[in-house]
């Protein structure tokens, strides 16, 4: 035989059970006193557990009340729903109260003084090196021209067959290039950005005009003057009647938009494997104008020399298979970095290479 159901109250008679007026008065009382006394949300939820819920002593009386007597039933259901109805209004009275005062708190937490000098946090910048580039970037794409890109990794035919350098030439020594092994896989570290000539050139419909920047690298050791990985822009155009005049024309413009001053530029007879006639541009110097003997930027000689250049050889034509009876060109190649050190007088490498973010944040946002 089971035994009594010790989760249901035994029906009661009189005043002795938990639905009687003094039972329903004492357990009132303690629950308005748990809900007073609750001074933030988890104790109010806590007080709410343990004087409503189930189990709670309101709660035992109001099952009680169906094994109360039919005469007695009426006055326990009307004592018992009084009093849990007073609990439940008080809960939310006293919750109200809480979630204000928690609001407040938020708020009071939260509150920014905007009158407050804010603390002054040092914050990185872009390098420089890039700014230069985007700045030639900027310069050429004004013009007309468009950006064009290669890959780091180079094949040795694109690097240095087709811009006629001969097998013998002393660039493609391993002194000056970087070979991916194995050194007879045709795979070199680009020494420079003219590669991208012969790929816009395969790649795209005549007329072209493009500036290519980018990363190069050479065995160079890192001093104040050279550093095995720096920065070239390319630039090439390729179309019919094209003439050293426009080559002097177009620099002379990118020269003056670069150093942002009317300036003058002379060309000097030089040679590159992959021009003829190869010229290098001089600029006069836009600081001392050549009367000073003892300026920094151009050591006093007035002049400042800037870049390589000429009309594209017929050979770099060829082995693009286009006719040079029909088109001409010309190219030119500017290293970012000697334009950084020649506009700002930076004298050092180290400076540029090394990454101290001083360095960097005394160019501003703009070059």
């Amino acid at each position: 035989m089971s035994g009594p159901d010790t989760h249901d109250p035994v029906p009661i008679s009189g005043e002795a059970g938990p639905a009687s007026e003094q039972e329903v008065t004492a357990s009132l009382g303690a629950a308005l006193a748990a809900i007073e006394a609750a001074g933030t949300l988890a104790e109010l939820k806590a007080a709410r557990i343990a004087h409503v819920a189930e189990k709670s002593p309101l709660a035992l009386a109001n099952r009680a009340i169906g094994g109360l007597p039919p005469a007695q039933r009426a006055a326990a259901g009307k004592r018992v729903g009084a009093a849990r109805s007073r609990v439940n209004a008080a809960l939310a009275e006293r919750t109200a109260v809480l979630e204000a005062a928690r609001e407040e708190q938020l708020l009071a937490d939260e509150r920014i003084d905007v009158t407050v000098v804010p603390p002054r946090r040092r914050i990185g910048a872009r390098h420089p090196l890039s700014l230069v580039s985007d700045r030639i970037a900027d310069i050429f794409v004004g013009l007309g021209w468009e950006i064009a890109e290669g890959p780091e990794v180079e094949a040795e035919w694109f690097n240095f067959d087709s811009l006629n350098f001969e097998p013998d030439h002393p660039a493609r020594a391993m002194q000056d290039t970087f070979f991916v092994e194995p050194a007879d896989g045709g795979l070199v570290l680009r020494t420079h950005t003219s590669p991208v000539q012969m790929r816009a050139l395969l790649e795209r419909d005549l007329p072209v005009y493009i500036a290519a920047p980018g990363k190069v690298f050479r065995t160079d050791d890192l001093d104040a003057t050279h550093t095995p990985v720096f920065h070239q822009v390319e630039g090439l155009a390729v179309d019919r009647g094209l003439t050293m005049a426009h080559l002097k024309g177009t620099l002379d413009r990118f020269v003056r938009e670069l150093v942002e001053t009317d300036v003058v530029t002379r060309l000097r007879p030089s040679f590159f494997p992959f021009t003829e006639p190869s010229a290098e541009l001089d600029v006069q110097c836009w600081v001392c104008r050549g009367a000073d003997a003892g300026c920094r930027v151009c050591g006093g000689t007035g002049w400042i020399e800037l870049l390589g250049c000429g009309m594209v050889n017929r050979n770099v034509l060829l082995a693009a298979g286009i006719d040079p009876d029909v088109y001409t060109g010309f190219a030119f190649g500017l290293g970012v970095e000697r334009a950084l050190m020649l506009r700002h007088g930076v004298a050092d490498m180290f400076d540029i290479v090394e990454g101290d973010v001083r360095f960097s944040t005394q160019f501003g946002l703009e070059i």
